[in-house]
């Protein structure tokens, strides 16, 4: 009998788990029995995935610029990888705008829906919008400040603090390769080990991503907010739904024409993580299931895995970038507010220096979006308007920038000709005992 892939075992406790929760709904203890028993278990999955999420950026990273032996190599690689980066997400911020300008969804809201989402959601628009400004009062020149941590213990133990583990790995390797090759070894060696078996528990993690995203879409389902604050909210939900179709299609699109591998092949090969971020919502906490995907089922090898794809974790957010867009000049149409373009076009830039500012967490991109309204003058507390259906959106838009992820390695690594013809597939049980 042939074994079931894991995409098809994924997809499949999505199903149960959004079936379940509709079951549970009509019962009056349900919603209570799906937080208290099953979600719990939803949370430990993800717990599982955030716990190697910065063991492995630190052992993959470190090893992956070790293995380059050459500062040329790194600064080659690092200057395509965040040069694609920008590109892709003015392009994702460029078609957010152009849709929500066509569609105009803002003013399909009633001024009675409005009041009612804005009382509902005050609450929730208040927290982020302190969150934001401690952001704004920190300086133009912060960012950089954040960027070095004063001790890296303290980094990682926060996975909101990817950035300070990234610079650390980063600064480790190339000390690495600076020193001679005979006290280089050893440190490589033990990195090397410590990756591989990184990556064995990342295996043994996926075996029960089934049963964690089936526990993640029931808990979501009986916790949604009223179906008619959803009626009220399709056409933005459209907008920034089709924006984010569009961006994935741009991606198959640019994968096809420079590497020549067909869309199936892309599509197959990085579906697993698309699911898995669809369910976490989080690009750091499925970085490991990316990096074990784009390596052993689309090709690219290690060395710019390991790269690319943490760096992309945190800094590439496309499908981030297009809501805050969509989201954007939604909320000014639904205060009756007419954005010019020179408006617009600092939309663009705020929400491309806002998506590489975002942490790879669910919700963190509705924190930055406060400073693209600040900076567009759209009224903050608008922020209230978009929260009914906020968390499916952050579903989807994580979808798209994990799949832009596996796409600029991709093209990383066909530029600089490491992109195998033949992906080679690794299994949990390769080393045991026949």
């Amino acid at each position: 009998m042939r074994k079931l892939e894991l995409h098809w075992k994924i997809l499949i406790g999505m199903f149960l788990g959004v079936l379940f929760a509709f079951i549970m709904v009509n019962f009056s203890w349900g919603p209570d029995f799906v937080s208290d028993f099953i979600k719990p278990f939803g949370t430990i999955f993800i717990n599982s995935l955030k716990l190697i999420a910065v063991p492995l950026i630190l052992a993959s990273l470190i090893k992956g610029i070790s293995d380059l032996k050459d500062i040329s190599k790194l600064s080659k690689m690092g200057g395509r990888t965040i040069g694609i980066y920008i590109l892709t997400t003015v392009i994702a911020v460029t078609i957010g705008l152009g849709i929500v300008n066509i569609i105009e969804p803002g003013n399909s809201i009633s001024e009675a829906t409005r009041l009612e989402l804005v009382e509902n959601y005050s609450g929730d628009a208040n927290e982020k919008i302190m969150a934001a400004a401690k952001q704004q009062e920190s300086g133009p020149l912060q960012a950089l400040v954040d960027l070095v941590p004063s001790n890296i213990f303290k980094a990682a133990s926060d996975n909101g603090n990817m950035l300070q583990v990234i610079f650390f790995a980063i600064f480790f390797g190339i000390g690495l390769i600076l020193i001679p090759e005979k006290q280089a070894k050893p440190v490589k060696d033990f990195f090397d080990g410590f990756n591989e078996v990184i990556l064995k528990l990342i295996d043994l993690i996926m075996l029960a991503a089934p049963y964690g995203v089936f526990a993640l879409l029931a808990a979501l389902v009986v916790e949604a907010p009223s179906a008619d604050l959803f009626k009220a909210l399709g056409w933005y939900a459209l907008c920034v739904l089709l924006g984010l179709a569009i961006m994935i299609g741009f991606y198959i699109l640019v994968v096809y024409i420079f590497t020549k591998r067909s869309p199936s092949f892309f599509v197959k090969g990085i579906s697993p993580a698309q699911l898995l971020a669809f369910s976490t919502s989080s690009s750091a906490a499925t970085l490991p299931v990316t990096m074990e995907r784009v390596e052993e089922h689309l090709g690219v090898e290690e060395e710019v895995t390991s790269f690319v794809l943490p760096i992309g974790a945190t800094v590439n957010m496309d499908g981030s970038s297009l809501y805050q867009a969509v989201a954007a000049v939604f909320i000014a149409q639904a205060f009756g507010m007419d954005l010019d373009f020179y408006t617009q076009l600092g939309i663009i830039v705020t929400a491309t220096l806002a998506s590489i500012g975002s942490a790879a967490v669910p919700g963190a991109g509705m924190v930055m979006l406060v400073i693209v309204l600040a900076q567009a003058g759209i009224p903050e507390a608008g922020l209230a308007l978009i929260f009914a259906v906020d968390r499916p959106l952050d579903m989807c838009r994580t979808v798209v920038n994990v799949t832009g992820d596996a796409a600029v390695s991709m093209l990383v690594a066909k530029s600089i000709g490491k992109l195998k013809d033949e992906p080679v597939e690794k299994n949990w049980d390769d080393n045991l005992p026949a």
